[in-house]
């Protein structure tokens, strides 16, 4: 006796859009916790006893143990989860600055691209100047749907772009004295912020020298990215 197969309807098409954006979301959410973790261990923004070493991506992680910096780093990941599960992202940089001089000697960002949101193009070029929390000047090209990737792949990538990331120092110059960080949150307009999140300039790196690193994407995001530096003088 044949079978049949029922139609499947645009909204249990949605359905499976919106599992697959969720999915998607929390990975690239736990992505920028292991991300900013490794830049403040890797650029010694904190001593190296400030952090524990984990296993992820089939590598070793070093995540920070003071508590501060825990709370900070949760809060930022507990809102960006709820606005990447919107779509409402479209970048998230870390700016690493000197405490003696105020200048912003490093910055790294991460640049998302929402694979299939035909508003991602119009959304981005709208807004004031860089400001966190709003969408930044330059729009991010149209993406179209990506070949379906399995999660080792992901995973792989994913391993590949940490491993380059950790490789930077050879190349990044050393940070002198004691720095600090900042993370920014570029949000649609129209999103929800806490009263808690203000406005900030793009924080951008004098003269820098920028180098784009490898990329990665899921089944409904890319992630680019770009580390900005000061030349040593």
């Amino acid at each position: 006796m044949p079978s049949s197969t029922a139609p499947v309807s645009s909204s249990d098409n949605a359905k499976v859009h919106k599992l697959q954006i969720k999915g998607s979301a929390k990975l690239v959410t736990e992505f920028f916790e292991y991300g900013i973790n490794t830049i403040l261990f890797q650029r010694g923004v904190y001593p190296p006893e400030d952090f524990s070493a984990v296993k992820k991506y089939g590598l070793t992680m070093m995540t920070t143990v003071d508590d501060q910096v825990k709370a900070y780093i949760k809060k930022i990941m507990g809102q960006l989860s709820k606005w990447m599960q919107k779509s409402k992202i479209s970048k998230l940089v870390v700016v690493i600055t000197s405490k003696e001089t105020g200048e912003h000697v490093e910055r790294w960002q991460f640049d998302v691209n929402i694979f299939g949101n035909a508003d991602s193009q119009k959304k981005s070029g709208k807004g004031a100047a860089d400001k966190e929390n709003s969408s930044p000047e330059t729009a991010n090209p149209q993406q179209t749907t990506p070949d379906e990737k399995t999660e080792a792949q992901i995973q792989q990538d994913i391993q590949a772009l940490f491993r380059q990331i950790t490789a930077s120092v050879t190349f990044l110059p050393m940070l002198d004295g004691n720095c600090t960080f900042n993370v920014l949150v570029y949000a649609d307009v129209d999103s929800e912020v806490p009263l808690e999140w203000g406005d900030s300039d793009a924080k951008e790196v004098k003269n820098a020298e920028k180098v784009m690193l490898r990329s990665f994407s899921t089944n409904s995001h890319r992630i680019d990215t770009v580390v900005s530096y000061r030349l040593a003088e």
